[in-house]
């Protein structure tokens, strides 16, 4: 008999910034890869913005994900090393829970598993969502970057003419995905650009 294909695993943290949807979209679209499982945790004020912006009930949520785990289980699976793991992405990512994997707080089960990845050099990436910028949240995005994480604010693009937001989420998590490194056979593709006849380079 074949040998099974082996399970990959992908922690979702959900924070307290605004775009609980990222990380819903990013739950939905990982449920229909074949061979990926999910481990969620979301903060107290990400649960908020879930009831805040979506409507959604913890339960609905946690459907959506393999495993769950409180954001104050600190001894939790996903809060060791040993744990095997291929990637983490924080959708959205706060400014406070940024500062604290920048620092390497681990004050709490997202901030943990985020210093775990770090340290064993694994795949972290940080939906970051505020704006605008001040310093400190600069100084804290290049900490990051400089220990091996991804800094990925959902900045909509708009060269595949987006019709609705949701188009515009799916496209940003979509992305996402890709630097997992995990297989989208239907992902819009970028093919280059759309020839215009009455363009005039010369102008």
């Amino acid at each position: 008999m074949p040998e099974a294909a082996p399970v990959k695993r992908i922690i979702v943290a959900i924070s307290g910034a605004s775009g609980a949807v990222y990380g819903v979209r990013l739950l939905q679209m990982l449920r229909g890869l074949p061979g990926v499982q999910t481990h969620l945790t979301v903060s107290e004020a990400g649960w908020l913005n879930l009831q805040q912006e979506l409507d959604m009930a913890r339960a609905d949520v946690e459907a959506l994900a393999d495993v769950s785990y409180p954001v104050h289980n600190v001894g939790a699976a996903i809060a060791s090393g040993s744990f095997q793991c291929d990637g983490m992405v924080i959708a959205p990512c706060s400014m406070r829970t940024l500062a604290a994997v920048a620092l390497g707080l681990s004050d709490n089960l997202i901030t943990r598993a985020a210093d775990v990845m770090l340290k064993e050099r694994r795949r972290l990436i940080l939906m970051v969502r505020e704006t605008p910028l001040n310093l400190a949240h600069l100084r804290n995005m290049t900490s990051v970057t400089e220990m091996g994480g991804l800094i990925y604010p959902p900045v909509p693009g708009f060269y595949h003419r987006p019709q609705t937001i949701d188009e515009m989420v799916g496209h940003s998590v979509s992305r996402v995905v890709d630097l997992l490194g995990l297989p989208q056979p239907h992902a819009p593709r970028w093919a280059g650009l759309t020839p215009i006849s009455n363009c005039h380079p010369d102008r």
